[in-house]
């Protein structure tokens, strides 16, 4: 098929290159002209494991092409809406401005029969004010909505082998050709929902919500369990027995962060306020609140390990990013403890697998180094907050030949405890005695 992925970031670039690698035909649009050109040359704007295998096949082999101008999506049977939705500035809504221009961009250029297809992250209501708006300027053309459930790390594997499709539409039409353009997963048994346009807006701003809560409930009974001397791990591990629970995301630590949860739940307890049914996701904001206090609490670790105050102390920070296998840093519980710990006098040096450029933009105050071994030589504290597999694998009788102190905050709950205190670590962690 012919497809065009309107909005080539995170969600855009690997969706267009997922789809030229099931074999259609992709051209990929985007006002940011620097991206294009990295992007046509094979280069992704950023880290993601499978990307760039994925884009220079579909490159080379002529299948994908990237353009700034969107008149190039012409002639294309589908157009995916994959445009950015932040937080609004001053407020916890989303911006829509970025979503809705591009729509109207591509209005001029849609051929008799063709479909929209929204994939980024959306307000409840929102496909139905534009199917409204297709109808009134071009009713040769019809609108779905197919939320997107990608991981970070995870998203190339995510689009070409994706663990449900949902798709919010008007008629069977819309679905028919969905099915084709996914055809190898529907073909594979992929489950599939097919619904009216407000359930697609809901299932992905439910999950995202729920995955929250799920995070935040393990992190508030690490508090407890630091209160009472019990251990969170245990816990999780007895309660996530019961099948109605589940262990998966029940590991306390410093909180989750990216570009996406924070921002969604905001956006979605916004959302319900405007709809006069604020109070049925009141609690998301305790589940926000729950999230932010965990980098406190890390913060408080340190200065407590070094015995009230961390004024002129080197401090090793392993990890930047959000979490690990991305390069992303938006909103990252790592990168705020790192600032947060230099602003209270630390010396602090920062490292990172993939994430150190893109942190050093936003925060050049921190000193930065690519080297593990580099940023553990001479340090009085350690502190580990985003659960890369090399930091994760540190030896914990080599780490303590490079520090000056061997002290550690682990800040994932993802160390061997006993085998570092074995190794001579004071070992402190969230809700572990």
């Amino acid at each position: 098929m012919r497809i065009s992925v309107i909005g080539c970031g995170y969600l855009g670039a690997v969706h267009a290159s997922a789809m030229a690698e099931l074999g259609h035909e992709v051209v990929g649009i985007d006002i940011d002209e620097r991206r294009i050109a990295a992007l046509a040359k094979g280069r992704p704007p950023f880290f993601e494991p499978g990307l760039h295998e994925i884009l220079t096949s579909a490159t080379a082999t002529g299948r994908l092409r990237f353009s700034t101008d969107m008149a190039d999506a012409a002639g294309a049977e589908v157009h995916f809406l994959a445009v950015g939705t932040p937080q609004a500035a001053g407020t916890t809504a989303a911006d829509l401005r970025y979503v809705d221009a591009a729509f109207e961009s591509l209005l001029p250029h849609l051929a008799d029969g063709a479909l929209v297809v929204g994939k980024s992250t959306v307000p409840v209501g929102t496909a139905a004010r534009l199917a409204a708006r297709l109808t009134e300027v071009a009713p040769h053309a019809s609108l779905a909505w197919n939320p997107e459930f990608l991981r970070e790390g995870f998203a190339v594997k995510d689009t070409l082998a994706p663990d449900r499709l949902v798709y919010g539409v008007a008629d069977d039409h819309a679905a028919s050709v969905l099915d084709r353009v996914y055809r190898a997963a529907v073909e594979a048994g992929t489950p599939r929902v097919v619904t009216d346009y407000a359930t697609a807006e809901l299932v992905k701003a439910a999950a995202n919500a729920f995955l929250a809560t799920k995070i935040s409930f393990i992190n508030a009974m690490s508090e407890l369990a630091d209160a009472t001397g019990a251990d969170v791990t245990a816990l999780a591990d007895a309660i996530g027995h019961d099948a109605r629970i589940g262990r998966r995301f029940l590991n306390a630590g410093v909180g989750f962060g990216g570009g996406c949860l924070p921002k969604d739940i905001r956006a979605f307890t916004a959302r319900a306020e405007e709809l006069g049914r604020g109070d049925s996701l009141a609690f998301l904001r305790e589940v926000d609140a729950i999230n932010m206090r965990q980098r406190q609490r890390v913060v408080d670790l340190a200065v407590a390990a070094l015995g009230g105050s961390v004024h002129r102390k080197r401090i090793t920070v392993l990890g930047v990013t959000f979490k690990p296998e991305s390069d992303d840093v938006r909103d990252s519980p790592a990168l705020d403890v790192a600032v947060h710990l230099k602003g209270l006098g630390a010396e602090v040096v920062a490292t990172d697998p993939e994430g150190i450029e893109n942190a050093r933009l936003r925060h050049p105050q921190l000193d930065y180094t690519s080297s593990t071994q580099e940023a553990l030589r001479g340090a009085e504290l350690v502190v580990l907050v985003t659960e890369w597999r090399e930091y994760r694998a540190l030896d914990p009788v080599a780490t303590g030949r490079l520090v000056a102190e061997r002290r550690i905050i682990d800040g994932r709950n993802v160390l061997d405890a006993a085998a570092w205190r074995a190794a001579g670590w004071q070992v402190r962690g969230l809700g572990r005695p």
